[in-house]
């Protein structure tokens, strides 16, 4: 089972879209491993975007997502970390496709609403960096049968 991150940032809580978006995660049949509300610290942006450093939007990234509160959500699923990156769509969302979040609701490429890791190298670092172990639930759900095809 593949694990993903998804930071949803303070635009999308600012915009009462949270319900929405973690809805859709839901019905593509992800499940949720950690779910949790924080305001998090400059250093812990800075350390997330390391690999943006010396880009110039770097500063107004780590200012905008340290301005209020995030959510941090581990899916889980199989293949999730590209399921949750289709649903997302492209980074700027005049380009996303309609039927995205961002294509959906976003207009501008940096408050485009969520963060989703790119790979399973990415999605292992930054769960480690917003979840510790002891925050993740394994369990299966009842359900599970008519969403997945047990291989």
């Amino acid at each position: 089972m593949e694990r993903t991150l998804i930071l949803f940032k303070p635009d999308a809580i600012h915009r009462h879209l949270v319900g929405r978006i973690l809805t859709r995660f839901e019905e593509k049949g992800l499940r949720f491993a950690g779910l949790k509300l924080f305001q998090p610290t400059r250093a812990l942006i800075e350390r997330h975007y390391e690999v943006h450093r010396g880009r110039p939007f770097f500063a107004s990234l780590v200012a905008f997502m340290s301005s209020g509160p995030l959510i941090a959500a581990v899916l889980e699923g199989p293949g999730a970390i590209a399921v949750v990156r289709k649903l997302v769509g492209v980074t700027h969302g005049q380009q996303a496709e309609a039927g995205t979040i961002r294509g959906d609701f976003g207009l501008d490429q940096q408050y485009n609403l969520v963060h989703a890791s790119d790979g399973p190298e990415t999605a292992a670092a930054e769960i480690a960096l917003f979840f510790t172990p002891e925050e993740l639930a394994s369990y299966e759900r009842v359900t599970e049968r008519w969403i997945t095809r047990r291989q």
